[in-house]
């Protein structure tokens, strides 16, 4: 079992997200189904190759990670939110998850170790 991994991922909060603000805009007012539906857009973007996450994760991306390509370094268990953290455990390196929601927002994730 794996105890440590590497993922970037692209955050797309909503109105009800934990906070709702980013490094994108000061009041996000788009709801959780307009945030789902961006994602799942940019998702077959990627999964149809004409965007690359990175990419996609630096224009869009409401986590400041997204300056980043979405990366987030190595983390270990019981440092993210349990839905994030159960979908990047289940991920094999290269995978990219469907939407993920967590109090932040809604989530791709894409496991790179």
């Amino acid at each position: 079992m794996t105890d440590q991994v590497r993922a970037a991922h692209l955050l797309i909060k909503h109105s009800g997200s934990r906070r709702a603000s980013s490094r994108l805009s000061n009041n996000i007012t788009r709801s959780k189904d307009e945030a789902i539906a961006q994602l799942v857009q940019l998702r077959d973007q990627i999964v149809t190759k004409q965007a690359k996450f990175e990419d996609l994760a630096m224009q869009y991306s409401d986590c400041s990670s997204g300056t980043r390509g979405g990366d987030l370094g190595p983390f270990g268990r019981g440092m993210m939110q349990k839905p994030f953290e159960d979908a990047t455990f289940a991920l094999a390196v290269g995978e990219l998850s469907d939407v993920v929601d967590t109090d932040s927002g809604v989530h791709i994730i894409l496991r790179t170790a």
